[in-house]
């Protein structure tokens, strides 16, 4: 993504859980991205939010603090890390509405050449068992992203 992003960015040492703040015409909302293992191996899925307390977040919430291009480039700069850190790891993730679901959408299309390079993107299509690899335009449930590996020879 082509957007700053937040740089005070606070995580576990195992990132099962990163903080930032987010800064806007709303004041200092604190935020947090969850890594929590899935019923499948080596499946985590990515929740997002409004930190509520030390364990709970608010996925439902709509912060409208101006700054959400910021928030959407901290996310990917922490998933970058996080499968720098666990490459062997798929990440499992969804809106908490249709329409946030629909706004990860249009950014991962948005951005579709320069994640692409670094991830393989599938998503989970109403109606179908199984999940497909991302096109544009496609009425998406889910997504399912990987870091990809890099090979070369030397």
């Amino acid at each position: 993504m082509k957007y700053e992003a937040y740089v005070a960015v606070v995580a576990n040492p195992d990132f099962r859980r990163v903080e930032f703040v987010s800064i806007g015409k709303r004041g200092e909302i604190s935020k947090r991205i969850n890594f929590t293992p899935t019923q499948w191996p080596n499946v985590y899925n990515l929740s997002f939010g409004d930190i509520i307390d030390d364990e709970d977040i608010d996925d439902y919430k709509i912060s409208d603090n101006g700054d959400r291009n910021k928030i959407l480039a901290t996310v990917l700069k922490v998933v970058k890390a996080y499968t720098m850190k666990y490459p062997e790891r798929w990440l499992y993730f969804t809106g908490s509405t249709e329409q946030r679901t629909r706004l990860y959408r249009m950014a991962v299309s948005l951005n579709l050449e320069e994640l692409s390079e670094v991830f393989e993107i599938f998503a989970e299509i109403e109606g179908q068992d199984e999940f497909v690899r991302f096109q544009k335009g496609l009425n998406i449930k889910a997504f399912l992203v990987k870091r990809k590996f890099i090979k070369f020879t030397i």
